[in-house]
């Protein structure tokens, strides 16, 4: 039964060396996502929202360093429009998007609050359903149970 390929004598040199490479690939890539496992829940996107670069960064790496999360990725500028004490409010923010155990959640968000200007600072967290097995890996390497 043939399924589409052609014959390898019937390639030239640099089509066999091409098909190859990407059966090569694609096994590979398949070999790490089917070897590897991951829960559905075991690690979680969490959001900050700062008031300005300075304090993010300054989260981001106390967050990094305190193994609370693996990543900590700075969206600038975004636009907050919320309502706060009975007026609604518009504010230039920066987001923070943190990588991080579920475990780790509340931790990190006892240090958000003990270290962010705000009265009430957000922090909200999103379970991670699925991923890049080796990413999900690495998240999970890198802060410890």
């Amino acid at each position: 039964m043939r399924i589409g390929l052609p014959a390898a004598e019937t390639l030239q040199g640099g089509s066999l060396k091409a098909l190859l490479l990407l059966l090569r690939t694609v096994g590979l890539r398949a070999f790490s996502m089917a070897s590897e496992t991951y829960t559905s829940g075991t690690h979680s996107a969490a959001f900050v929202t700062c008031p300005n670069d300075t304090v993010a960064r300054d989260l981001a790496r106390g967050i990094v360093e305190k193994k609370l999360a693996a990543c900590v990725n700075i969206v600038p500028a975004i636009k907050s429009i919320y309502e706060w004490q009975g007026k609604i409010e518009e504010d230039n923010e920066v987001l923070l998007m943190i990588k991080t155990r579920s475990s780790k959640v509340p931790a990190l968000a006892e240090y958000v609050r003990s270290n962010h200007p705000y009265e009430v600072a957000e922090v909200i967290s999103l379970p991670i359903d699925q991923g890049n097995p080796p990413y999900l890996k690495w998240i999970g390497d890198i802060v410890p149970e």
